[in-house]
């Protein structure tokens, strides 16, 4: 109960506060809705003074009060989406569930209705890099009324049609250095040996010890998830004819890019969009934009 009373106190009380502010005739009604939830959360160790993460508690406390509008509206839709998303933010490793909560309370004097939430949430959820939420934050973009749909994405003056065809051509517009991404388990990272990689169309098939992973990456951030021994063999090795090593600088058409790594050994692996390179040296992976 002492787990609980402390997140009614920092967590439910602003809320109830800042729903009282805006739609007095429903504070009740929605102060049930959120106690339950409430208590389930703290329940399941996610939010309360021991939480498994306190990014949760932090949301409730600070981002949350940003809606109070739609939450006097609807309490358990609203509510359940922005708690299960700042849960989701905070469990992927390279996420930057700060940068969400940021630009979620910028934007949310311009949402209207759950919709527009559910796809700026989206949007932003990418843009704080959850990579593999690239295709689906550029089609919920396109639920949105276009002005608000740039202003999510970060370029209110560009053109949305013309935005659109460009994200969905390059995943790393914006992003011409690419990144690296990946370290020894021993430090914190994820892989237990260097490892190799095959190419997908949407990412690589990472092996590393005994364990297989999809890796996706673009302009916004890099996620990693399971995979299988089958699907990396199944995945390509063959590399683009603009694509060549000659000792440790990498070709990529006309560019040249000196590789800081030893000569001996470094690999190479490439789809449509991006270039890995791994070495038997680093347990990093290199991931270069081929445009």
């Amino acid at each position: 109960m002492q787990q609980f009373s402390a997140f009614l106190h920092d967590g439910l009380d602003p809320l109830v506060v800042a729903v009282a502010a805006v739609a007095p005739e429903r504070a009740g009604g929605f102060t049930l809705a959120a106690y339950d939830m409430a208590l389930e959360l703290v329940a399941h160790g996610l939010a309360g003074p021991s939480a498994k993460n306190p990014f949760l508690n932090t949301f409730w406390r600070e981002l949350a009060p940003c809606f109070a509008p739609l939450l006097s509206s609807a309490p358990v839709p609203v509510l359940g989406m922005l708690s299960n998303a700042a849960i989701h933010l905070s469990g992927v490793t390279g996420a930057r569930p700060a940068q969400w909560c940021h630009e979620m309370a910028a934007i949310a004097p311009q949402l209207a209705s759950v919709a527009e939430l559910r796809a700026v949430g989206q949007i932003l959820a990418w843009r704080a890099g959850i990579a593999h939420f690239r295709l689906g934050a550029i089609a919920a973009a396109d639920s949105l009324p276009p002005v608000l749909a740039l202003v999510a994405l970060g370029e209110p003056c560009a053109d949305w049609p013309q935005l659109r065809t460009q994200l969905l051509e390059n995943p790393w517009r914006g992003n011409v250095q690419g990144r690296e991404f990946g370290a020894f388990t021993g430090l914190g990272g994820d892989f237990a040996t260097p490892p190799q990689l095959r190419a997908t169309q949407h990412g690589f098939i990472v092996s590393s010890g005994e364990r297989h992973y999809l890796l996706v990456a673009d302009a916004c951030g890099a996620v990693l998830h399971g995979a299988t021994p089958e699907e990396y063999a199944q995945a390509s090795a063959q590399l683009p004819a603009s694509v060549r090593l000659d000792g440790a600088t990498l070709h990529i058409g006309s560019r040249s890019i000196a590789l800081d790594l030893p000569p001996a050994d470094i690999a190479l692996a490439a789809n449509e969009h991006t270039v890995a390179i791994t070495s038997p040296y680093t347990h990093a992976i290199r991931l270069l934009p081929l445009a």
